[in-house]
């Protein structure tokens, strides 16, 4: 008998492509037909869309199973969701992915994902479907923390990282939500139309990216793309997903309500229903009624034995005591460190020196402010507020503290300080996951998460903001948040202005490591922020009647030059305590790679990070193109008074074009490659022919 442990072996002694599909056709051999409709089926018990919805605890509290056969030694699928951390137990919160995106470090995001990799074996998991990669289209999108951007460079280089970490240690990764998803309070009405050229360019490369690194699975939509729902869509499930891309692994669908039909499901390539038996339970009767076939069955049921038969000798049980270890931790407030983004820093505001008198107010002065609390939500069991970072680093005798938006209570907290630190922005309850509607709720109630209601802070916090502004003292505004906001309307109150996004479980010492000046910020914007909402593309809010929303071309910093917009602040924009110059610049072409050289050096007086940034832009008048793409960055560190030349390779194949009438990627005759520290402050490296 072929068992799974002989399909490993063979696979093992010699880790080809032919050797996988090999292993996999024998043991799909062995297995009933029953066998094989099992491992195309969810089985977790206990958990349904009404105790879901009773408390968020309900979900994923364990690793959910799917598949699996004990006769051949078969193991399950050992579903845990994410991106911020594993969503099982107590395990380290991180960072939103949003946070992750600004630090504009892969090199961080693989180390992030080895943690990752850890807690989930810890806990037995065996799929991470936590590598989240829909493209920011506009901030209204209320699960906009969960990605790194709106560049699908930034996306792609950031998801192959993760996905990675998780499948060189075992764990079968698993990017979402597959495609063109990011409207969260209509997610199952929604169709977003995108012309072939959009779809390829724009939205699927970051997703190809990280299939093309190893994902052995991939995770569907909600919302129709094109018309048809994307569970149950063949043009990306089959066409693309198989055909174009030779997508060896499985794809799963998203939760509860992401197949309705399951013929057509089935027939598109859908391979497996999450997370329990809804739909697929009736594969057995339209098997015998004849609608479907045994090769329906069998396409399905390989492509998962596939993934498990290529990623599960890599696996690593590990203890149980990793979870929450101190390193975990350390690394999650590195990661903090690093993705906070400062904005404005005026008249000497920040750092902050030994001993001074600090008062810190509003809303999330000192309230556990994490992120979502939906599908992402990670429960660790402690959380550092603004508030006690600024104690842990000055001492508590220095940290006056009003937890409120009331102007007059926030004056009085701040009379004998010197510093405010203002802490404002959003929290679960007006952006994340749309709890309360799964399908049948029409009204959305106050308060339930889901899309943005507005792009501006809430107006008891501009109020705030501007009532201190009149006390004369150095007022530092903190924004908590998934994504953009308009901020232009109090943004001349504050004298410094930092994004902290969702931090994580550290995130109140990693913002005090960054105003006490311990940490220089280097963060850098993964999104444009307007002067205006109207800045941005049209978005679908609950109540629409139309649910037919055009995904266009253009968006983010592409949008803002093609249509001359000036943003508030670039893509790519974030300031340090310290100057850095670019010189010596200098462009080199190969068969198959772009090399940019430049020189960094350090002219102020504390050490710090840069993100070097390249961009390339055709020269092609005849066909719309972008004025310029991200297509190469790099972070490095520079000590004061020190310059590193520094290169950053651009690959040929990412400054290519999609030609829909060829179906097939095509390179401009001549493009202009600029590097620059973000999307608007970029210098010329001159022309590249090819």
């Amino acid at each position: 008998m072929f068992t799974f442990e002989k399909a490993i072996e063979l696979y093992k002694n010699e880790p080809t492509k032919e050797k996988l599909y090999e292993a996999a056709d024998l043991l799909l051999k062995e297995m009933t037909v029953s066998e094989r409709i099992r491992l195309l089926q969810g089985h977790a018990l206990g958990v349904t869309a009404k105790n879901f919805l009773k408390n968020g605890r309900f979900y994923n509290g364990e690793a959910y199973p799917a598949g699996g056969c004990k006769r051949l030694g078969i193991p399950p699928v050992m579903f845990t969701d994410g991106p911020r951390g594993i969503v099982m137990k107590k395990c380290t919160c991180f960072p939103v992915s949003m946070l992750r995106g600004a630090t504009f470090d892969d090199e961080l995001e693989y180390r992030i994902g080895e943690v990752f990799a850890k807690e989930a074996s810890a806990l037995d998991a065996n799929l991470f479907a936590g590598v989240c990669i829909n493209l920011l289209r506009n901030p209204m999108w209320g699960r906009a923390q969960e990605t790194y951007g709106e560049d699908p460079y930034l996306l792609g280089r950031m998801g192959v990282a993760l996905t990675k970490a998780m499948q060189d240690n075992g764990i079968i990764a698993c990017p979402k939500h597959y495609a063109l998803n990011s409207i969260e309070d209509l997610r199952f009405s929604a169709n977003a139309i995108a012309d072939e050229r959009t779809l390829h360019e724009v939205y699927l490369p970051h997703f190809r990216k990280c299939i093309d690194a190893g994902a052995m699975s991939i995770m569907g939509a909600y919302n129709k793309v094109n018309g048809t729902y994307a569970c149950e869509n063949k043009e990306l499930l089959t066409d693309i997903l198989h055909d174009k891309w030779g997508f060896d692994g499985f794809s799963l669908s998203d939760f509860f309500y992401g197949i309705y039909d399951t013929k057509r499901s089935l027939k598109a390539g859908m391979d497996m229903e999450m997370p329990y038996l809804f739909r697929y339970a009736a594969l057995s009767y339209l098997l015998k009624k004849g609608e479907i076939t045994e090769e329906d069955i069998n396409k399905s049921a390989v492509r998962i034995l596939r993934a498990l038969i290529s990623t599960l000798p890599k696996y690593k049980k590990q203890d149980k005591s990793v979870i929450l270890s101190k390193e975990h931790t350390d690394l999650a407030r590195e990661t903090a460190t690093k993705g906070i983004v400062l904005l404005k820093n005026e008249n000497n505001a920040l750092p902050i020196a030994e001993g001074k008198k600090i008062a810190v107010v509003g809303r999330y002065a000192n309230k556990r402010n994490i992120g979502d609390h939906g599908s992402s939500n990670v429960f660790s069991p402690y959380a550092v507020t603004p508030y006690e970072g600024l104690c842990n680093r000055f001492g508590r005798e220095n940290i006056s503290l009003y937890n409120g938006c009331r102007v007059t209570e926030a004056m009085k907290a701040s009379a004998d300080c010197e510093y405010i630190v203002v802490c404002v922005g959003s929290d679960w309850l007006q952006e994340g996951e749309f709890l309360v509607n799964l399908g049948n709720v029409k009204k959305k109630p106050k308060g339930s998460g889901g899309d943005r209601a507005d792009l501006h802070i809430p107006v008891e916090d501009v109020k705030l903001i501007k009532g201190l502004s009149y006390l004369g003292k150095k007022l530092i505004v903190n924004i908590m948040g998934g994504s953009a906001y308009i901020i232009k309307d109090w943004i001349d109150c504050a004298d410094s202005v930092i994004m902290s996004f969702y931090s994580g479980l550290e995130g109140g010492n990693a913002l005090a490591d960054i105003i006490s000046g311990d940490i220089n910020p280097a963060g850098k914007l993964p999104f444009t922020v307007a002067e205006r909402a109207e800045d941005y593309p049209a978005f679908l809010h609950l109540g629409t009647k139309d649910k037919n929303i055009e995904y266009g071309y253009y968006h983010g910093y592409t949008l803002f030059d093609k249509k001359g917009i000036e943003p508030h602040f670039p893509f790519g924009f974030g300031l340090s305590y310290t100057a850095f110059e670019l010189t010596c610049i200098s462009c080199e072409k190969s068969e198959d790679k772009i090399k940019v050289t430049v020189k960094v050096t350090n002219k102020g007086e504390f050490d710090g990070d840069e993100v070097i940034q390249i961009y390339v832009g055709s020269n092609n008048k005849e066909i719309d193109r972008p004025v310029k793409l991200l297509k190469g960055f790099k972070r490095i560190s520079v000590k004061k008074g020190e310059g590193v030349e520094v290169t950053v390779t651009v690959d040929i194949d990412d400054i290519k074009f999609y030609c829909p009438d060829r179906g097939e990627w095509i390179l401009d005759e001549s493009y202009t490659v600029y590097v620059g520290t973000d999307s608007r402050n970029v210098i010329s490296t001159g022309k590249v022919t090819f």
